[in-house]
Formats: C-alpha cells, sequence, structure tokens
C-alpha cells in the first residue's frame, strides 16, 4: 500500500474517538475505559472472594466431581440410573426432564392457547364468555398457587391405586399418578422407523415439488397416493419383512400398586397441567391481538367466496396473524421453560432440583454448578429463540413480506 492511499494518524485518532466515544469525544473514551476498569475491578474482587471461601471450606474449584458417585435415586428418568451413577449423569436426567416438561407444555399451551383465542372472537356470547372468563381468571393468579393447587387439591385428591380411575382398562388414573402401556421394542424396530423416516422425508419433498409446480407453472399434481404409499406402504412392507416393531405391555394391579406399564408421576403431571393453561392465558391474546391485527375485509372476502367462517381463518386470517403472533409468542415459550423451574416446589426432578438442588447441597460446587444451570437455560432460550426466528422468516418469506 502506498503512503497516500494510508490514512493519516489525525484520521486514525478522531475515528476512534466517534467510535468509543460518540458525540461526547474524548470524555466519553475516558468515561468508558473508567467503566471497563470498575467492571474488572468488581470481577477481581468477586474471584478472590469466592476463591478464598472455597479455600477456607477445603472445596477444590472444578469439574473433577462430575464422575463422583451421585449417592441419591430420582423417581423419573428418561434413560437408565441408580444412585451409584456419576453426578454427571444426574445433570443429564436432570436436563431430560426439564426439556421434556418444557415441550411437552409447549405443545398443550398453543394448542389450548388458540382453541381459547378462537373462543373469544366468536360470534357465540357464551362461548366468547367462557373464553373471557378464562383468561382473566388464569392470568391473575400466580403460577406458583396453580402449580400447588394442581398437585395438592387435584391429585392427591384422587383415589389410591385399588380404587383408580379407569381408561377403557388399558390406563389407570390414581394418586401416584397415570398409568399407561408400555411399548417394547423389538427386533424389527430400526427398520421400521428407518423406512418410515424415508418415507416421510420423500412425501415432504414431493410436497415441495407440487407446491412450487402449481405456483409457478399452475400444473396441479396429485401425489396423495404416493404419500400414502410412502407414509404407510413401506413401514407395512418393512413390518411384514422384519416382524412387529413394537410390543406393548399393559399394566396390572398387583397388591397396593400396578405392575408393567408405564407410570408417569403426579409432579409431571401437575406442573405440565399448570404451564399450559397459564401460559395458554396469555398465548389467548396474543392469537387474539394478531387475529384482529388483520382487516376484517379478508373475512367478508373469504365469506364473498363462500368459504365457511372457519376455513377463512384457517386459509386467510391465521397466516397473515402470524407474522404478528410470532415474536411475543417467542416470549410465551421462553418463559414456560424458564417457569418449570417452579417444580422444585412440587419435588418434580427437573434440572433446579436434582442438580442446583440435591447435588450442589451434597458437593458445595456451588459456583460449577450454578454456572452450568446458566448456561443450560441460555441455550436452550437461545435454541428457542432462533428456531422461532427461521420460522417467522419462512412465514414472512411465503407471505411476500
Amino acid at each position: 500500500m502506498s503512503t497516500s492511499a494510508r490514512k493519516p494518524p489525525l484520521q486514525i485518532a478522531l475515528k476512534i474517538r466517534r467510535i468509543l466515544g460518540g458525540k461526547a469525544g474524548w470524555n466519553g473514551v475516558a468515561v468508558q475505559f473508567a467503566f471497563a476498569a470498575v467492571l474488572g475491578w468488581i470481577a477481581y474482587e468477586i474471584i478472590s472472594n469466592a476463591r478464598a471461601n472455597l479455600e477456607n471450606q477445603h472445596i477444590a474449584a472444578g469439574f473433577g466431581f462430575l464422575s463422583n458417585n451421585a449417592g441419591f435415586d430420582v423417581n423419573q428418568t428418561l434413560i437408565s440410573y441408580t444412585g451409584s451413577d456419576t453426578f454427571l449423569r444426574v445433570f443429564v436426567v436432570g436436563l431430560l426432564n426439564t426439556l421434556v416438561v418444557s415441550v411437552v407444555g409447549i405443545v398443550f399451551a398453543t394448542v389450548i392457547g388458540f382453541i381459547v383465542a378462537l373462543c373469544r372472537l366468536s360470534p357465540n356470547w357464551l362461548v366468547s364468555r367462557i373464553g373471557e372468563i378464562y383468561v382473566e381468571i388464569i392470568r391473575n393468579l400466580p403460577l406458583l398457587f396453580q402449580i400447588l393447587f394442581w398437585y395438592l387439591a387435584v391429585l392427591a385428591a384422587l383415589p389410591n391405586p385399588r380404587q383408580s380411575i379407569s381408561l377403557f382398562g388399558v390406563a389407570f388414573i390414581s394418586n401416584r399418578g397415570l398409568v399407561i402401556p408400555q411399548p417394547i421394542g423389538q427386533a424389527g424396530l430400526a427398520p421400521f422407523l428407518t423406512v418410515l423416516g424415508f418415507g416421510i422425508v420423500t412425501a415432504l419433498a414431493l410436497r415441495i415439488y407440487a407446491r412450487r409446480a402449481l405456483f409457478q407453472r399452475g400444473q396441479m399434481i396429485r401425489i396423495w397416493p404416493y404419500v400414502l404409499g410412502l407414509v404407510i406402504g413401506l413401514p407395512l412392507v418393512a413390518v411384514g419383512v422384519f416382524g412387529l416393531p413394537l410390543t406393548v405391555e399393559l399394566p396390572q394391579l398387583k397388591g397396593f400398586n400396578f405392575a408393567g406399564g408405564a407410570r408417569i408421576i403426579p409432579e409431571f403431571v401437575a406442573l405440565t397441567l399448570a404451564l399450559s393453561t397459564y401460559t395458554a392465558a396469555f398465548i389467548a391474546e396474543i392469537v387474539r391481538a394478531g387475529i384482529l391485527s388483520v382487516h376484517k375485509g379478508q373475512m367478508e372476502a373469504g365469506s364473498s367466496l363462500g368459504l365457511s367462517r372457519g376455513t377463512t381463518l384457517r386459509l386467510i386470517v391465521v397466516p397473515q396473524a402470524m407474522r404478528v403472533i410470532v415474536p411475543p409468542l417467542t416470549n410465551q415459550y421462553l418463559n414456560l421453560t424458564k417457569n418449570s423451574s417452579l417444580a422444585v416446589a412440587i419435588g418434580y426432578p427437573d434440572l433446579v432440583s436434582v442438580w442446583a438442588g440435591t447435588s450442589l447441597s451434597q458437593t458445595g460446587q456451588a459456583i460449577e454448578i450454578i454456572a452450568m444451570t446458566m448456561g443450560v437455560y441460555l441455550l436452550i432460550s437461545l435454541f428457542t429463540s432462533f428456531v422461532m426466528s427461521v420460522y417467522g422468516w419462512r412465514l414472512n418469506r411465503s407471505l411476500g413480506a
């Protein structure tokens, strides 16, 4: 580079001043450096104090404790776990329990929220008032109170297993939870899942191709016979060749409890119901506001074309309203995930309960455990925001916004 092409030192200094100091000039630069120095000093004091406290309590810093035996049991695990397993496995167990209650809660809250929103917008006076009463009551009661209500006033009042409520003779509800048939994988499970996955992916590719052909060339391609063959026909062929992929183990009452089947503990049921119904009340208002943001002429246009009210909402109004609904809906998904930490109040073994609670009290590694817990919730929130952002981008693109 030639000398003439280089910027003079004065211009470089002025540019730095504009970037760091803004309109305040060099005074702003000095203030920012002073603020950074204060933050550095505070961080140093915190680290020094934590190190001194750990030395006084004879606690070794680091993550070596993850390989130690936990020494306690967990009443719900999605993977095999015993009290002799390590603290690292306890962390995985708590993380999976948090994820499953969050995912199930998000699905139920979304469905309930959309239904309540449509009820509030219904021209039927009674249905509309029922939706309004639901929203006003649920939104104004504390979530912790609702969790305790479902756990203590509803589930704890159910009969014992010997007098449990039977659902078609295959599932049973009692004060010890919900017992359902348990699927058990067989030798044909892997080929069945492989063929089913291939069929679903191919069917989705055919649907995308058919939509492009319709919008770009005006050509309508009938793909449903191929979809049925891929999604139903191929798995049936796999069953015929490799055998049944699953067998079902039914629960049976033996003595004072059930044997066999899969048991869903009452803590999970209470937490899922409370999180779903509570978040659904907020989602209902978000969906209602999104639908109302679409001009009423869209409903009138759909009616003029002979479409029913439900078809007009599903095909015309709701897709346009989703652009308004998605951003605040993402916040509610994040709130539900973080609110699942209230599970500690009823003993559900989520990440906060078994990891930031029991494991922390046994190891004393507060800094490491709290840091891992914070990191997990941060990653879950960032991933949820990313997925919803991608969905919003695809939605805007499909609507031509």
